[in-house]
C-alpha cells in the first residue's frame, strides 16, 4: 500500500498540523489550497509539496485523501478522488487513524483550549498537535519519539468524539458552533459528556454552567473562585507573567496576563501532576512562552504596545480586554484601543447582544468589515448597535513603523500611536497587524 497522503485545504491551521505530524511519522505528504499563504509557504520550505490553486490533477496515486471542514463537495479534488474510488476522509474521520496507538492528552473547550494545550506541552514530554503556533516550539506541531501526544480536541464539528483521550481536560463548555448541533443544547452537551467519559483521567473547570452538573462522573475538579488565590500580574525579564497560588500546591508563574491564564494553567497543573512531580511541573510551566495570536505582543515602546489576539467570541473578547487594561496599568499607558474584525455573520448575529456588552471599559473601538467564511453576506447595523462606543469604521488597518493606520476607501482616516492597541479576531486581521500581504 502506498504511504502517500494528500491534504485538501492544507493551509488551515488544523490540517497543516496533522500533515506535519504524519510527515514526521514517515508518510509522503502532499497538499493543496485555494491560495498561497504564510502557512503554505512554510510547509513548502519544510519539504511538503503544496499545490495552489486546487486541481483534479493533484489527485494521483495517493493512498488517502484528507480534507478540511471548509472544503465543499464541488471541489475538483474531492470529485476526482471519488471518481478514482480513493479512500477519502474528512479531518474528523481521519483522527482515529492519526491518533492510534498514542497516549492522548486531549484538551477541549469553547475558549482556552489552544493556550491550555500549549501549556500542557511545556510540562509533559511528547508530541504536540494544536490549532495555533506555540512560541516555545515555533509551530502548531512538535514531534517527539514518545507515546505521549498532546492534542487540541475540537468540538466545532464534534470531532473530539473521534479521539481516544487518556487524559481529557475541559476548560469550559459554553455553547458555540451551535449550527453544527442544530441549535440543540442537549445534543451539544451530550457530545461533551461523551468526550469526557471516554478518558481515563478527567480534569474539568467545575464552575462552568454545564460541567458543574457532572457530579456522577469521576473527575479532578477545579473551582477557580476558591481554588486559585492571590492572582497578580508581574514582569519577569521585561515580559508579563501571571502569578497565582493554586489550592495547597503553592505559587506558580506562567506567561500571559489575566485570570483566564491562571485558570488554564491550573487545569494544566492538575492534569500534569498525575504524570510528573509537582516541582517538575512548577519549573516546566515557566517554559511556556505563549502562542501566536493569543495576547501576542508584536511591538512595545514607551508610547504604545501592539497586541494581536485571536479572541472572536464575546467571552474571549471580554477576558482579553480585561487583561489589556491590567497590562496598560502595569506599563503606565492610559488608553486601550480595540480593533475588532467580526468573524462570520452567523457568529456575530447569534451573539450580537453579548458583543454589544463585551467592549465595556475600552477607550476606543475600531470595527472592521465582517471576515466572511463562505457564508451569505448579511447586513448588520454596527453603527446603531455599537453607538455607545462611538466606534470608528475602517476597511482595513495598515502597519507603519510606529503606528497603525485606519484605511477607508483607500484613504488613511486616522493613525493609532498611543496606548495598548489590541487587534481582535480570527480572520486576516493578524496579517494586517503584522504588515503581511
Amino acid at each position: 500500500m502506498s504511504n502517500k497522503i494528500h491534504f485538501i485545504g492544507i493551509g488551515g491551521i488544523g490540517l497543516s498540523a496533522l500533515a506535519r505530524f504524519l510527515k514526521k511519522n514517515g508518510y509522503e505528504i502532499s497538499g493543496s489550497d485555494m491560495k498561497s499563504s504564510p502557512i503554505t509557504k512554510r510547509l513548502q520550505k519544510e519539504g511538503i509539496e503544496v499545490s495552489v490553486p486546487q486541481s483534479a490533477k493533484n489527485i494521483t496515486d495517493q493512498a488517502i485523501v484528507i480534507y478540511s471542514a471548509a472544503v465543499k463537495e464541488n471541489n475538483p479534488e474531492i470529485i476526482e478522488a471519488k471518481r478514482k474510488k480513493m479512500l477519502l476522509l474528512s479531518r474528523k474521520e481521519a483522527l482515529p487513524f492519526i491518533l492510534k496507538n498514542k497516549k492522548v492528552f486531549a484538551v477541549a473547550g469553547a475558549h482556552g483550549k489552544s493556550t491550555t494545550s500549549a501549556m500542557l506541552a511545556s510540562v509533559i514530554e511528547g508530541s504536540v498537535i494544536i490549532g495555533a503556533e506555540s512560541k516555545q516550539f515555533g509551530s502548531n506541531m512538535h514531534y517527539k519519539e514518545s507515546e505521549n501526544l498532546i492534542f487540541e480536541a475540537d468540538e466545532s464539528d464534534a470531532s473530539f468524539l473521534n479521539t481516544n483521550p487518556y487524559i481529557a481536560i475541559v476548560t469550559n463548555a459554553e455553547p458555540e458552533h451551535m449550527e453544527y448541533y442544530d441549535y440543540d443544547l442537549e445534543k451539544f452537551y451530550d457530545a461533551y459528556k461523551t468526550f469526557i467519559k471516554k478518558a481515563k483521567i478527567r480534569v474539568i473547570n467545575a464552575e462552568d454552567n454545564f460541567l458543574s452538573t457532572l457530579e456522577d462522573i469521576d473527575c479532578f475538579r477545579l473551582y477557580p473562585t476558591k481554588d486559585i488565590k492571590d492572582i497578580k500580574t508581574v514582569m519577569i525579564d521585561e515580559e508579563p507573567y501571571t502569578s497565582f497560588v493554586l489550592k495547597d500546591l503553592g505559587r506558580f508563574e506562567v506567561y500571559g496576563v489575566g485570570e483566564h491564564i491562571a485558570i488554564n494553567a491550573s487545569l494544566t497543573i492538575l492534569a500534569a501532576i498525575t504524570q510528573n512531580s509537582l516541582e517538575t511541573v512548577r519549573e516546566n510551566l515557566k517554559k511556556y512562552k505563549g502562542i501566536k495570536k493569543r495576547f501576542d505582543i508584536l511591538e512595545i515602546d514607551s508610547r504604545h504596545v501592539l497586541i494581536d489576539d485571536y479572541a472572536h467570541h464575546p467571552t474571549e473578547i471580554k477576558a482579553t480586554i480585561k487583561s489589556a487594561k491590567k497590562y496598560a496599568k502595569l506599563l503606565g499607558l492610559k488608553e486601550v484601543v480595540a480593533i475588532w474584525q467580526p468573524h462570520k455573520y452567523s457568529r456575530t448575529i447569534d451573539n450580537l447582544e453579548k458583543f454589544k456588552e463585551c467592549f465595556i471599559g475600552i477607550d476606543k473601538l475600531v470595527i472592521l468589515p465582517v471576515y466572511n467564511v463562505g457564508e451569505e453576506e448579511k447586513f448588520i447595523d454596527f453603527k446603531t448597535h455599537f453607538k455607545r462606543y462611538h466606534p470608528l469604521f475602517a476597511d482595513k488597518v495598515h502597519k507603519n513603523k510606529d503606528s497603525i493606520s485606519l484605511v477607508k476607501n483607500k484613504t488613511t482616516v486616522d493613525d493609532l500611536k498611543e496606548g495598548v492597541i489590541i487587534g481582535l479576531g480570527a480572520g486576516d486581521i493578524t496579517y494586517q497587524l503584522r504588515g503581511i500581504d
